[in-house]
């Protein structure tokens, strides 16, 4: 990888070029440490997610009865016969915020410094940086209002973007060179990736109305449902996971006649597989009255879908972020 530039008073004084020419004056990381760095990152905005789903899972999301504290007085759990291991369950999800924060810090600091000039990665790693204090205000709104079922969506969708935000990170890694890039496949095959992606995203939005409907709604004792019938929201997802699957197919299709690099054919072709992997979980665990580990399994496979999808299109230009 190239040495950091340097970052000029010519530069147009915008508030991230002034960031940048900040950073500048910062020690970069080593090379070698950069990819690894936005991995972790990435993983941990996963990690967030699948320990999130232990949150909901095990009935713990009024383990803290309230927010920010854990219990009224004490910003850690208070432990009584009566809070078994709930209290520890929510407080270790929220823990993770602090590693998260750290790791999308460093991200930054690893953008800025290294490719000052780039300044799409810039507002992208500023994002992944900016929706954690998002998602914990949300979370505490979750807490406080009984863990209303539409405000435990917006959580888990808003945990969707920042996997986004963070694999477009790991994917920009990549590329020394800013601007978009040409295309490397059809113009077509890049909006069917696109519109593929959109239907995707209509696909886990249902899919968190699903849960938001069954059984499993953070807490045991008070279970705080939409309202909607199960079994009809789920054969929403399903018909639209269909239609999904069509897409996906037809994408990979266009990709592998279209494109120029086995890039975009890579990454169509791990699409198609974590669908499957992820509709053949969402049958079994249909058909088997959602057990546990299989809900947190789909959870998992949404986030690893979502990062599928990502550089899917991202692989649709040579130099994409």
């Amino acid at each position: 990888m190239s040495s950091t530039p340097t970052v000029t008073d010519a530069d147009p004084a915008t508030g991230l070029s002034r960031l940048a020419r900040a950073a500048g004056r910062l020690p970069a990381a080593p090379s070698r440490w950069v990819r690894p760095l936005l991995l972790a990152n990435l993983v941990g905005e996963v990690g967030i997610v699948v320990t999130g789903g232990i949150v909901r899972l095990t009935g713990s999301g009024l383990g803290c009865s309230t927010w920010p504290e854990c219990q009224p007085g004490s910003f850690t759990p208070v432990r009584t016969p009566e809070s078994e291991f709930h209290d520890l369950v929510e407080f270790g999800n929220r823990t993770l915020t602090s590693v998260v924060t750290v790791l999308a810090l460093a991200s930054l600091w690893v953008v800025l410094t290294h490719w000052p000039r780039r300044r799409r990665l810039h507002r992208v790693a500023i994002g992944v940086l900016a929706g954690i204090p998002a998602q914990a205000v949300l979370g505490g709104i979750t807490v406080l209002t009984g863990l209303n079922p539409w405000t435990v969506m917006s959580h888990f969708l808003l945990s969707m973007v920042l996997v986004s935000l963070s694999t477009m990170l790991v994917r920009g890694a990549q590329d020394d060179v800013s601007g978009p890039g040409e295309l490397v496949v059809h113009p077509l095959a890049r909006t069917l990736a696109l519109g593929t992606s959109a239907v995707g995203a209509v696909v886990l939005l249902l899919g968190t109305v699903v849960t938001g409907s069954g059984p499993h709604s953070g807490d045991a004792d008070r279970p705080a449902r939409t309202g909607f019938d199960p079994r009809f929201v789920s054969w929403m997802h399903a018909d639209a996971v269909m239609l999904f699957c069509g897409l996906v197919i037809a994408t990979l299709v266009a990709v592998r006649i279209t494109a120029t690099t086995d890039e975009a054919r890579r990454a169509w072709t791990m699409v198609l597989v974590v669908t499957l992997a992820q509709g053949l979980i969402g049958y079994v665990q249909y058909f088997t009255k959602l057990p546990e580990l299989l809900v947190l399994l789909h959870m998992l496979g949404a986030s690893l879908l979502v990062v599928a999808l990502t550089f899917g299109v991202l692989a649709t230009r040579r130099h994409p972020v």
